[in-house]
């Protein structure tokens, strides 16, 4: 992997900047705008999502982690091998353990299972030949080592408990034979005893692996035979983007990104919805009847903003309402209207309103996901649309690029708003909720006008329709702002 350190600079000389802000290619939802004729502003002041952080390669990971074990073994003057157990147990944090070290050093050593519990009894065993516990075949003395916690064993079986251990993608967690014993074996002992170079390095491969897992600042991009390592100094469940594969993912917890809801949440969420999958599995049909004529219609776009082929009845997809009602103050599609006697009700009622409180999230959820995708349609779709009028003479390319702006930020709007069905749904009712689900609705009513235009872009004002994409960025940062967990 070539050597190279992609960092956010203060003062913007870097030759490539990952922040949120930039590395994405031409598809990424959130590179919607050119700002070269813009006054630049602090974005950590003003976007709520707003990220440093940098792509690193294993060779740089390696120098970094190599430098902390340096500064933890020349602190206290221990090995380098014992640094890296304490800072793998204590998450690469020198001052905490410098602390404990010197406040307490054989508790900070128990705890972190470098000695054992209780003293070792001491042998006096001079005889020149041993019989280890476990081949039992009597060996010379000098063949035999042990922990700290003295459980002596021959080097064969040493060398066989390591393979073995670490065939199974164990490493840092390898700990002594001897039963009940929990004492770990560092990096120098375990090497000592591993001869065949493919495990030596198999072993110092999932030993790396542990301990970035193990340092809070430092994630492994989740993008398919990817190698970059994304560091944070202030790790958060923020979107970050791999500038290798172009991987987009919350560096908390490595899922796709899902703000407004927080790393627990959506866990949570899509649990509940591969468990629950075949009850939904109705609900994700692509047709439904017009309410007006009763036609069977296909949803073949993104947009909610539904016209009846046959009767031009307008509606919406999600709750087939009139759409006139839709354009209100309130737009009331997105929220649910819990039952206030519902703790009142049997258990059968209250079951079944629980499913419905589900399916009502659930299925806006699941269709805004298709909508994303149906975008993408849309997007080809516009495509063949302006190469048409191009052809025609009726304005060039660069006039037309508007409206693929416009589709970019259409979808990172669509995207935002999915996330907000989860953290709704669990959501305890309250002032607090009845604030997120206006500003909901509010976001998804523009994001329903702008999808709306963009479909029917034939001959779209070019300021009626970035007025319209600025009202829905609003809504979406809006939201975020007084939402995102930070």
């Amino acid at each position: 992997m070539e050597e190279t350190m992609n960092t956010v600079s203060q003062d913007g000389d870097s030759d490539m900047e990952c922040s949120d802000n930039d590395c994405f290619d031409d598809y990424d939802y959130y590179n919607t705008a050119d700002d070269n004729d813009i006054e630049q502003i602090d974005p950590s002041k003003t976007d709520p999502e707003y990220f440093e952080y940098e792509c690193l390669t294993e060779e740089q990971v390696e120098r970094l982690l190599n430098e902390t074990v340096e500064v933890l073994s020349n602190n206290l003057q221990i090995t380098p091998s014992l640094a890296k157990v304490l800072l793998h147990s204590h998450g690469w944090a020198v001052a905490v353990i410098v602390a404990k070290y010197r406040g307490n050093p054989d508790h900070l050593l128990i705890s972190s299972r470098v000695k054992p519990s209780t003293v070792p009894p001491t042998t006096n065993n001079c005889s020149r030949y041993m019989t280890c516990p476990v081949c039992v075949t009597p060996q010379i003395s000098d063949k035999f080592f042990s922990l700290s916690c003295a459980h002596l064993f021959c080097k064969d079986c040493w060398t066989m408990h390591f393979e073995v251990q670490i065939n199974q993608g164990i490493s840092t967690a390898i700990s002594c034979m001897a039963r009940d014993c929990e004492v770990l074996a560092p990096e120098d002992f375990v090497l000592k005893h591993l001869s065949r170079p493919n495990m030596r390095e198999k072993y110092q491969q999932y030993t790396f692996q542990d301990y970035v897992k193990s340092h809070p600042e430092l994630r492994f991009c989740p993008g398919p035979n990817c190698q970059v390592v994304i560091r944070s100094r202030e790790p958060k469940a923020k979107r970050s983007v791999c500038c290798q594969c172009k991987t987009v993912f919350c560096f908390k917890c490595g899922m796709d990104y899902h703000a407004p809801t927080d790393c627990h949440v959506i866990k949570k969420w899509l649990t509940k919805c591969a468990d629950d999958s075949e009850t939904a599995n109705y609900i994700s049909a692509h047709t439904k009847d017009c309410p007006n004529c009763h036609i069977c219609i296909e949803k073949n776009g993104g947009c909610n903003h539904m016209q009846c082929y046959n009767c031009k009845y307008d509606f919406c997809w999600m709750c087939l309402g009139d759409w006139k009602a839709h354009g209100s103050e309130y737009y009331e599609c997105s929220r649910y209207k819990e039952n206030p006697n519902i703790a009142h009700e049997s258990v059968h009622a209250q079951a079944r309103e629980a499913l419905k409180k589900y399916l009502h999230y659930y299925e806006r959820w699941e269709n805004h996901s298709k909508s994303l995708k149906l975008e993408a349609h849309t997007l080809e779709k516009l495509k063949a649309r302006i190469n048409q009028k191009v052809m025609a003479g009726l304005g060039t390319w660069i006039d037309w690029q508007y409206l693929f702006t416009a589709a970019g930020l259409l979808a990172k709007c669509r995207y935002t708003l999915q996330y907000t069905y989860p953290y709704a749904y669990y959501m305890e009712t309250g002032p607090r909720k009845e604030l997120f689900e206006y500003q909901q609705a509010q976001l998804e009513a523009e994001i329903e006008n702008l999808s709306w235009k963009i479909e029917r872009a034939e001959t779209t004002d070019r300021g009626d329709l970035e007025n319209q994409m600025d009202i829905a960025e609003k809504r979406r940062t809006t939201l975020l702002k007084d939402f995102l967990d930070v």
